[in-house]
C-alpha cells in the first residue's frame, strides 16, 4: 500500500474516459491494492473521495467516505464501474473543490437526486439511490471517470475562484443573505 501522487488539472489522464474493471479482475492483488492506495492516498490529502484517474490509473474506480448518515458508522464506499441515473430535472447547487483543483472552489449544480449501479470492492453488484450532497459527492467523483472536472459544470464563472476568498467573500456572503 501506498500513498500516489495526485494528479491536477492539465494532465491529460484527468481528460480520459476511464477503462472499465472487467468483473473477474476485481478480486485480484493489483486491484485490491489499488483500491487500498486509493483510500491511503485520499485520507493523507484529506479529501472525501477520489478517482483513479486522479492518481494516474485511468480505471473506473471510485472510493468515497461514506459518512452521510448520522445513524450509521461512518466507512468506505467503493464504487467499480459506477452508472449513474438522475432521477429528477431538480437539482442543488453546492460548492465543490477538488484534490485536482488544489486551492480552488466552484459553485455547481447537479441533479439533486440519482440513481446509482455498481460493483463494490468484492465484485458485488449494488444499487442504491441517494439525493443532496450525497448525490453531489457521488457525481463529481463519478465525472472523473468521464474525464470530467466541476469546473466544466460551473454555469457563472464569477462563483469560482481561491477557497479562500470563495469562503470569505462569496459562501459567507450567501449564508447572510441567502436567495
Amino acid at each position: 500500500m501506498a500513498i500516489r501522487k495526485i494528479a491536477v488539472m492539465g494532465h491529460p489522464v484527468l481528460r480520459q474516459q476511464a477503462t472499465p474493471v472487467p468483473e473477474k479482475e476485481i478480486s485480484k492483488p493489483e486491484i485490491q491494492n489499488l483500491i487500498q492506495d486509493m483510500i491511503q492516498t485520499m485520507f493523507e490529502y484529506d479529501g472525501r473521495g477520489l478517482a483513479a484517474p486522479q492518481i494516474h490509473e485511468s480505471l473506473q474506480i471510485v472510493v468515497m467516505i461514506w459518512d452521510f448518515d448520522p445513524k450509521i458508522k461512518p466507512y468506505i464506499q467503493v464504487l467499480i464501474n459506477p452508472e449513474i441515473r438522475a432521477l429528477t430535472q431538480e437539482t442543488s447547487s453546492c460548492w465543490e473543490g477538488c484534490l485536482s483543483l488544489p486551492g480552488l472552489r466552484g459553485k455547481v449544480d447537479r441533479p439533486n437526486k440519482i440513481s446509482v449501479q455498481a460493483l463494490d470492492a468484492q465484485g458485488k453488484k449494488i444499487s442504491f439511490e441517494a439525493e443532496g450532497f450525497t448525490a453531489t459527492v457521488i457525481q463529481h467523483e463519478c465525472d472523473h471517470l468521464l474525464g470530467k472536472l466541476y469546473i466544466d459544470k460551473i454555469k457563472d464563472l464569477s462563483l469560482f475562484g481561491f477557497s479562500r476568498e470563495c469562503t470569505q467573500f462569496l459562501i459567507q456572503n450567501e449564508a447572510i443573505n441567502p436567495e
